[in-house]
């Protein structure tokens, strides 16, 4: 039986990553190792890996992350309260497949989109 998943993103920066999860999306680190090249975070039950690609060119990254949630309307809120850039496509809206959605970048361009079912 299938119990979780947890997505590996690549980053080129750690202490870059670190901050925007943690700073703009309100993650924690998760562990109390700090391994090189590598970083674990978590939100509620989200948690999210990362492994360093120093040469990875954001143009070019497709790295995508779909996170269900049932505030997305508080969650959107708190992200615009904290000045968290929203990606330019992707605003808030209710979406022809019946899920209001939103979507973020982060630092290295991993997709991020927040979706709950209406």
């Amino acid at each position: 039986m299938l119990t979780d998943i947890n997505p590996k993103l690549p980053m080129r920066n750690k202490n870059a990553t670190k901050a925007f999860y943690t700073n703009q999306l309100g993650f924690k680190e998760l562990g109390s190792e700090d391994y090189e090249g590598y970083l674990m975070i978590r939100k509620d039950q989200i948690e999210i890996h990362f492994f360093e690609f120093k040469s990875l060119d954001p143009k070019e990254n497709y790295g995508q992350v779909y996170i269900r949630l049932d505030n997305i309307d508080e969650f959107y809120q708190s992200l615009l309260n904290n000045t968290t850039k929203i990606h330019p496509n992707g605003p808030l809206q209710i979406k022809p497949w019946g899920q209001k959605e939103f979507s973020v970048l982060d630092p290295d361009s991993n997709l991020l989109t927040f979706v709950q079912s209406v």
